[in-house]
């Protein structure tokens, strides 16, 4: 037996101090329409279009490949468009036959590796940008930005001499001394262990928070993106599917490639009858987009899908993972097909166990069924 609940409009959340809702600030940031071609005809990205606003986090997700750290290279200088523009704090920098050098775009970089001078103490390092002022103006900025960041009792030391989360608050203490027009974050977590990386997002968040800093940040980590962003660009195959918040790109993908990447994703063939889009697992509301008999998939998530004890079921429990603070159970359902169900960390059934679901979808989401094929 199946139990479809009926499902309430999802609201997404306005985030504390989220820029994209405070219209008055200015767009620091816009790409339009920007391509970059490797080689003499294979396209790296293709069409890409967003705008970042004054203190916004925007993170560029996807898989290896899709063009994440291109768009990255291009908004920095580093590569040429071979079409469309980019504007940064107004200016054109970038657009085919244009290209406004690198050190002349107030522009932030935080990579993979942090790149700190080895033979510099950190408080060199962090000052390294800063010649161009004065002896006291130079000594005070870094002070000022070692005690932001938490170095200033290791302002003495060399690179070697600090953790991995000690060289990336340096490189970010650099970066952010000279007041960029946007910070560039090129998977800047990848080098930490996962305690390390989540302390270190956490801090990264508020830094950019109180500096009120505009950053753009490559992942390929959808719970990152999550933490981190106030909008998320998912990439594919260096084209832009889908830019929104974490929660509407969670809750209400745009495309099924959106859906899988960014977390659990089941979907289940339905039938358009009745107003209502009508599935082995129950019956839900449709979207307006499809007409009376039309053949969709709806997108389920495990936590929309709930189990209970039934003896008599076709449908059974057919695997457990146990995640710490839940369990994630394969169901497989009469038809052959398997859905999944994450219960409390308490919960545990045996495989095997005949079960019922019950699906309470915050959501309906629907894609044509050619698209998963």
């Amino acid at each position: 037996m199946f139990h479809s609940e009926p499902m309430p409009s999802i609201e997404h959340s306005r985030r504390p101090g989220n820029p994209q809702h405070d219209q008055h600030r200015p767009t620091v940031l816009e790409l339009r329409n920007v391509s970059c071609i490797y080689g003499m005809d294979r396209p790296a990205i293709t069409d890409i279009s967003f705008a970042a606003l004054e203190g916004e986090i925007i993170c560029l997700l996807g898989p290896s490949g899709c063009g994440k750290t291109t768009t990255l290279r291009a908004i920095a200088g580093f590569e040429p468009v071979t079409g469309g523009e980019i504007h940064l704090e107004g200016r054109l920098v970038s657009a085919p036959g244009h290209l406004i050098p690198t050190e002349q775009r107030r522009i932030g970089m935080v990579f993979q590796e942090y790149a700190l001078f080895p033979h510099l103490r950190v408080q060199d390092n962090v000052a390294f940008g800063l010649q161009k002022l004065s002896t006291d103006e130079r000594a005070t900025q870094v002070r000022l930005m070692l005690e932001m960041v938490g170095l200033t009792d290791l302002a003495a030391r060399y690179p070697h001499e600090l953790s991995g989360g000690q060289q990336q608050r340096v490189a970010l203490a650099r970066a952010l001394v000279q007041k960029p027009a946007v910070l560039l974050l090129d998977e800047p977590f990848s080098n930490l262990d996962p305690d390390m990386a989540g302390k270190m997002r956490e801090d990264l968040h508020d830094l950019l928070r109180r500096t009120k800093t505009t950053a753009i940040l490559v992942t390929h980590d959808h719970d990152e993106a999550f933490a981190m962003a106030d909008r998320i660009a998912v990439l594919n195959n260096g084209r832009l599917e889908q830019l929104d918040t974490p929660e509407a790109i969670y809750h209400t993908p745009s495309t099924p490639f959106v859906a899988d990447f960014v977390g659990q994703a089941d979907f289940i063939p339905g039938t358009i009858e009745r107003g209502k889009v009508v599935t082995e697992i129950g019956e839900f509301p449709h979207q307006p987009d499809y007409r009376g008999g039309a053949t969709v998939v709806v997108m389920i998530r495990p936590d929309d899908v709930h189990i209970a004890l039934l003896a008599q079921s076709t449908t059974h429990i057919l695997a457990r993972q146990f995640h710490g603070s839940e369990n994630l159970y394969t169901i497989g359902l009469p038809s052959g097909r398997v859905v999944h169900s994450s219960e409390p960390s308490t919960t545990v059934y045996p495989v095997g166990t005949p079960v019922e679901l019950q699906v309470n979808a915050t959501h309906t989401v629907l894609f044509e069924q050619h698209l998963r094929t």
